[in-house]
């Protein structure tokens, strides 16, 4: 960003470009300084706070649909390949299609609600929370006026197929969670409204109806669910994730614990009355997300998201959970399949201190075999493991923690030009934008938050996301809008070459001129294999400089200078010849470094350089040049003199070639 044009006053700035007017105003420069310079203190490590900001406006008539009405409650549904969306709204559902190079489109299909007696109370609509693929056509369910009930959307048509308690929440607000697994049907969603209130996890469609004990959670949130099909059948597990308060009262000790608990898929109910229709393999594990060397708790989980191993080996599953902590200050953590699955396996059950019957408790049994009554009550009044699940990696610490609230997670592996593998992660925050964070799946420790991206044209929240690894899109909703955005953003990253490689983005690289996606088709693009220094594979070895500009000012006036900061990991300084005037860290929050000058002297006068140091790579922002009155008075005449005689010597030259050719 340049100094102020005159039309802006300048904000107090008594100084002109060459070769305007000396302006003058009297606005409260300093106040307003120091009031940047105040929220510019650092937080965190540098590389958590993304490198640079954008907002996606995405191609005109391509990337973003409006609804048209405000939803305040939108559900994502998107197959892996498809160019379309499905987006569950109030009382509607919009397909929204995006096909490649064509402009966008939205259909809207009306899913009318009964109102029966619900015209004196709360979220008298349907909302529309699930939306599921059945056969060739699309399970669509909601809140129905608060009497949940489904219909089956085929080519357009709706036919309603009554209601269907357990599928959709009575209000949208409520915490509501279901998993399909073929004919099989799981949910948490309570099948009375004004009893039932106690929150359970329930095998709602398939052989027999289960549901978990009312003593073994504790007001529990659910955030995902998920099944995994091990090497024996039988060993089907479903694993889920959820935090609920804590049992420990201590004042000192966290109101929400995060957990995980585990069910045979298998499972059959119990022998007796009282364990007949119950799930007799449930246990639950606390997830363990802290850091002692800066001793950070952080107790709860966000979200969820489960990145499936390529080779097809489930215990190598990684689950990335997102955790927050009161001053909602977030940390993701990775764990491992495997490492759940042997803290369920091996663990001894907390404050449990005799032998474990045998079967032991949570073991799934083969051939249907019935859970044996003393290992259900043994694991019914001792539902929890004392074994906690710890992160991966030798120091069982967090993947990275950060200052910004992040909501929702979701990760894609994928393959840079030269082979190395990276899991890119891409997190919401409460401000409505998106962070791009890289971890290399080769190196330990290399993780670099690269980019902020808005991914609508105006601040919203984001209501729901969905990865599309096959097209390498993201799509994300909010109560105006639905928003695809290509994970190959390259265009963004400005500086040339340089500004390509230094971004370290692994879907891009440099290429006859242009930061572009390495996916563009006949094109060999150059990507660095060094982390550290990615410029140095430029051809150039210098960066672009930046032009320089002038300014005329009179003495005793006072000036600032703004020089952009483009990436946060940098330091900006002001330079004067040798000294610097100004320097701003990484992690400055403020957009600008600023150069402040209260009272202008004949020192002041002269060149200023504003240099960003990022590691090994400098590159000057911004040049500028301080002129004395008299000094731009005298380059102005001598412009002046020079274009004059350039117009006498173009007046002349004509006759001088005439006289040649006559001769």
């Amino acid at each position: 960003m340049s100094p102020p044009p005159p039309e802006c006053a300048a904000l107090g700035v008594r100084g002109a470009r060459i070769p305007g007017p000396v302006v003058r105003s009297e606005l409260p420069l300093r106040l307003l300084l120091l009031l940047l310079w105040a929220a510019a203190a650092t937080q965190g490590h540098p590389r958590n706070v993304p490198r640079i900001s954008t907002v996606w406006k995405g191609r005109t008539g391509k990337d973003q649909v409006e609804f048209g009405s405000a939803e305040p409650h939108t559900v994502l549904f998107h197959e892996p390949g498809s160019d379309s969306v499905w987006v569950g709204g109030r009382s509607k559902v919009y397909l929204v299609n995006f096909p490649e190079g064509k402009n966008a489109s939205m259909q809207t299909v009306n899913i009318g609600s009964t109102k029966g007696s619900c015209t004196d109370k709360r979220d008298c609509e349907n909302y529309i929370t699930l939306l599921e693929r059945q056969g060739d056509g699309l399970l669509v369910c909601g809140t129905n006026a608060r009497r949940p009930s489904c219909w089956s959307l085929v080519n357009g048509t709706v036919e309603s197929l009554g209601e269907r308690r357990g599928y959709a929440p009575f209000s949208p607000d409520e915490n509501s969670l279901v998993l399909f697994d073929g004919d099989e049907v799981y949910s948490t969603i309570r099948k009375q409204e004004y009893n039932g209130k106690i929150p359970r996890f329930r095998r709602i469609q398939g052989e027999i109806e289960l549901y978990t004990s009312d003593t073994v959670m504790q007001n529990p949130q659910f955030i995902k669910a998920t099944i995994v099909h091990q090497d024996q059948a039988y060993n089907d597990k479903i694993y889920y994730f959820f935090r609920e308060d804590n049992p420990d009262k201590n004042p000192e000790a966290p109101l929400n614990v995060s957990r995980v608990a585990q069910l045979c898929r298998g499972d059959q109910g119990g022998e007796s009355s009282l364990s007949v229709s119950k799930w007799n393999t449930f246990l639950k594990a606390m997830l363990v997300c802290s850091d002692p060397t800066t001793n950070k708790n952080f107790n709860r989980l966000q979200d969820v998201f489960l990145l499936p191993d390529p080779n097809g080996q489930w215990k190598d599953t990684r689950v990335y959970g997102i955790f927050s902590n009161p001053w909602n200050y977030s940390a993701v953590c990775v764990y491992s399949l495997g490492d759940i699955d042997k803290v369920f396996r091996t663990s001894s059950l907390k404050g449990y201190h005799t032998g474990l019957p045998n079967p032991r408790p949570g073991k799934c049994l083969p051939d249907r075999q019935p859970i044996p009554t003393e290992t259900f009550q043994v694991a019914d009044s001792h539902p929890e493991v004392a074994q906690r699940v710890e992160p991966m990696g030798p120091l069982k610490t967090p993947l990275f923690h950060s200052k910004y609230h992040y909501q929702k997670v979701v990760v894609h592996r994928m393959k840079s030009s030269h082979g190395e593998i990276f899991h890119v992660l891409y997190l919401t925050t409460d401000r409505g934008t998106i962070h791009k964070v890289v971890e290399s799946g080769e190196r330990e420790h290399s993780l670099i938050n690269i980019i902020e991206i808005q991914p609508f044209r105006h601040a919203t929240t984001i209501q729901a996301m969905s990865l599309d690894a096959d097209r390498r899109k993201l799509y994300v909703s909010s109560q105006w809008e639905v928003s695809q955005v290509p994970l190959d953003l390259c265009d963004v990253y400005g500086g040339g070459c340089h500004g390509c490689l230094m971004a370290r983005d692994p879907y891009c690289g440099w290429d006859q001129g242009h930061c572009v996606s390495i996916y563009s088709p006949h094109r060999s693009v150059l990507q660095s294999i060094n982390p550290e220094e990615p410029h140095k594979e430029c051809p150039n070895p210098k960066p672009e400089e930046a032009p320089l500009q002038k300014v005329s000012l009179a003495k005793n006036s006072r000036y600032y200078l703004s020089c952009p900061m483009e990436s946060r990991h940098a330091t900006y300084r002001w330079r004067h010849g040798e000294k610097v005037e100004q320097s701003c860290e990484p992690g400055h929050q403020s957009p600008n470094c600023i150069l402040f000058i209260e009272n202008l002297t004949d020192g002041h006068y002269g060149h200023y350089y504003c240099e960003g140091q990022e590691g090994s790579y400098l590159h000057k922002a911004q040049h500028w040049q301080l002129l004395s009155e008299d000094e731009a008075k005298a380059e102005h005449l001598l412009g002046r003199a020079q274009a004059l005689v350039a117009l006498l010597w173009l007046g002349v030259l004509p006759t001088l070639v005439l006289g040649l050719l006559v001769h």
